[in-house]
């Protein structure tokens, strides 16, 4: 297929546009890594652009040593797998009998989902309900409020629609009861949509930290990102670390190794999933 000079301008301008886009999200986590392996001397300096100077991995020899950050590393792994995984059972469980057009009140079913997407009981309220069931100072508090993503929810019910029915009345013919139908037709048939969800649900759960400053007050249950906030927030916690047998390190230095450690975990997920991740937003452009 032959462009034509319109279509050419119009591709040039869309990479400049997406290169620009792409560097000013990657050149801040470029500059991060050059300061995080940088030592004291030029981080003081402000000498530490995009390239590090003077080699040192101090920082994150002080990090990944750190008690704290291991037991807060474990937190946050608990909670994104066993988050992720509550919150897709509960999504594909109702959006299986949501999907169904002869649903009774299924519309009115659906209503209430979609109305807890512009309104909530409040802060407070959900405060005291999380404290009246006692979860309070446990990992389930930032697992159980948050389970269900109407959003997520919708997009899963919508990719249901879109299957045939014709499988799920060959299925019936044969006798095939609705659980069977949905763990045997429906979920393979799904699984680009799901991993795709299933990323969001991860990435949700490994970034949340407001969760935490409302019902986590003892260090021990205290979430990654939670233990990120702290260092980059409190100075105490930054030169509390410097007066340990580590040397030639700054806040600086241990706030960008630690954010390094932070993110590159989840980094790490994306290829595992990614034919499914792009498989999944294809279909879901070609079928609405």
């Amino acid at each position: 297929m032959i462009r034509t000079k319109g279509e050419n301008w119009f591709a040039v301008f869309n990479v400049a546009i997406l290169s620009l886009v792409s560097l000013s999200m990657i050149l801040p986590f470029i500059h991060i890594a050059a300061k995080s392996l940088s030592s004291e001397a030029y981080v003081l300096a402000k000498d530490v652009i995009l390239w590090p100077k003077g080699l040192n991995l101090e920082s994150y020899r002080y990090v990944l040593t750190n008690k704290q950050f291991f037991d807060s590393f474990t937190n946050s792994v608990f909670i994104t797998v066993v988050g992720t995984a509550i919150s897709m059972l509960l999504t594909v469980l109702a959006a299986y009998p949501l999907s169904k057009r002869n649903l009774p009140y299924g519309r009115g079913l659906m209503l209430l989902f979609v109305i807890t997407m512009f309104f909530s009981g409040g802060l407070i309220p959900t405060y005291l309900v999380v404290k009246e069931v006692g979860l309070l100072n446990t990992l389930w508090s930032l697992i159980l409020p948050g389970a269900l993503a109407p959003f997520n929810l919708i997009l899963i019910r919508n990719f249901f629609l879109s299957l045939p029915e014709t499988l799920e009345e060959s299925a019936r013919i044969d006798g095939a009861s609705n659980w069977r139908i949905l763990w045997s037709l429906y979920i393979p048939l799904s699984m680009p949509a799901l991993a795709t969800i299933s990323m969001f649900y991860a990435v949700g759960y490994w970034n949340s930290f407001f969760q935490a400053m409302m019902y986590i007050t003892e260090r021990r249950w205290m979430p990654l990102q939670m233990f990120l906030l702290q260092l980059v927030t409190d100075e105490r916690t930054a030169d509390t670390a410097i007066l340990d047998v580590f040397r030639d390190i700054t806040p600086e230095t241990i706030r960008a190794a630690a954010i390094l450690c932070v993110v590159i975990p989840i980094l790490c997920v994306y290829p595992f999933i990614q034919k499914y991740f792009v498989k999944g937003v294809m279909l879901g452009a070609v079928k609405g």
